[in-house]
C-alpha cells in the first residue's frame, strides 16, 4: 500500500477522536457505581436450559453465551430465555465466527446466511447482541491477515455486511456488533467510532475485546492507556467485552500468546473500572481457555482485582 494511502487512512479514521472528545472526557468523571456481570463457558452436560441456567448460578456468573438453538424453534427460544431470566442471567451474546468477506463469493453468501441466523437466535433469546469480526480478504485463514484488510473498499463492505445483516433481521433487542483486530478494520477505537456513524443504526453495537487490539509494543506496554481510550470513545455503545490477558514471547519477530487472566501483562484495573461506571452494564466475558480449572483461576483474579479497585462483581 502506497505510504500516501496510508496516511490518508489514518487522517480519515482519527478524525472520529475529535468527535468524541467532549463526551469523553465528560465519561471519564463518572463514578464507578453499576456492578459488572461476569460470565465464562461452562462444563455442564446438558441440553436443559434451567439446568444450564442454574449451573450459572451455582458458579457465580451473572452473564452467559447462548445455548445452542434454532431461532426457527421458538418454543426452545423461549425456553432459553426464561430459564435465564429466572435465575438473573443475562445472557451475552451469540457468537457467528464466519469471514463476512471471503474472497470466494458462494462461501460469502453461505457466511451471510449464517450470520444473519445466529443474530436472529439473539433477538430470539433476547441475548446483548449476536458478534463476529468484519471478517478479512485472506482466502486461506478466514481471519487472517491481508494488505487489503486496511483499505477503503474493507471498510465500505464491512458497512454493507453489516447493515444486510440489520436489515435482515430487524432486531428491537439485540444488537449486532464485531469485535477489533489487531490486522484488520476495526483496529483501534478510532476505527471503530467511525464505523458506528456511517453505519448510523440503533442496532448496531460496540463489542469490546480490547486485547485483540493490542498488536504493537506500544500498545502492549501501555495497555492500561489503550484500554481507557477504548472506553473514552466507545464506552456509550458497547454491549458486551471479552476477558483474556497477553504474554509477549521473546522471539525474532513480534508474538503476543493469549493466556488465563493474571499470568500475562494486561492490566485489568481499567477495564474493571471503566466498566463499572457504564449503566447499560455490559457483561464482560472470558473466552478461549482450556479447561473448568482455568476458568476457575481466571475468574478468580478478576474479582481479587475487581476488590482492590473496588469495582463491585455482581
Amino acid at each position: 500500500m502506497p505510504i500516501s494511502t496510508v496516511h490518508s487512512r489514518r487522517q480519515f479514521f482519527r478524525a472520529a477522536t475529535l468527535a468524541a472528545g467532549a463526551t469523553g472526557l465528560a465519561a471519564a468523571q463518572v463514578p464507578t457505581s453499576h456492578p459488572v456481570l461476569l460470565g465464562a463457558p461452562i462444563f455442564l452436560k446438558s441440553d436443559d436450559p434451567a439446568e444450564l441456567a442454574r449451573e450459572h448460578t451455582r458458579l457465580g456468573y451473572r452473564a452467559a453465551y447462548c445455548p445452542n438453538a434454532n431461532p426457527a424453534d421458538s418454543a426452545r427460544c423461549k425456553a432459553i430465555e426464561t430459564a435465564f431470566q429466572n435465575e438473573g442471567v443475562v445472557i451475552a451474546e451469540v457468537g457467528a465466527w464466519k469471514n463476512m468477506l471471503a474472497p470466494d463469493a458462494a462461501e460469502r453468501k453461505a457466511n451471510m446466511d449464517y450470520i444473519i441466523e445466529r443474530m436472529a437466535l439473539a433477538e430470539a433469546v433476547g441475548a446483548r447482541c449476536c458478534v463476529t469480526i468484519a471478517g478479512s480478504y485472506n482466502p486461506k485463514v478466514w481471519y487472517g491477515p491481508h494488505p487489503d484488510n486496511f483499505s477503503f473498499e474493507f471498510f465500505d463492505a464491512t458497512v454493507e455486511n453489516v447493515r444486510k445483516v440489520i436489515d435482515a433481521v430487524k432486531p428491537k433487542r439485540a444488537k449486532f456488533a464485531i469485535e477489533m483486530m489487531g490486522w484488520s478494520i476495526p483496529s483501534g477505537p478510532e476505527e471503530y467510532l467511525r464505523l458506528v456513524q456511517t453505519i448510523n443504526s440503533e442496532a448496531f453495537g460496540v463489542h469490546i475485546d480490547v486485547c485483540n487490539g493490542i498488536n504493537s509494543p506500544e500498545r502492549y506496554y501501555n495497555n492500561a492507556a489503550f484500554t481507557r481510550a477504548c472506553f473514552r470513545i466507545l464506552g456509550k455503545y458497547v454491549v458486551s467485552c471479552h476477558a483474556k490477558d497477553l504474554q509477549w514471547l521473546p522471539e525474532m519477530n513480534l508474538h503476543f500468546v493469549e493466556v488465563v487472566p493474571g499470568r500475562g501483562d494486561y492490566d485489568y484495573r481499567p477495564l474493571l473500572t471503566e466498566l463499572g461506571k457504564l449503566p447499560q452494564q455490559p457483561p464482560l466475558m472470558l473466552e478461549h481457555l482450556k479447561t473448568a480449572e482455568e476458568y476457575t483461576e481466571g475468574v478468580e483474579f478478576i474479582r481479587k482485582v475487581a476488590g482492590e479497585e473496588r469495582v463491585k462483581i455482581a
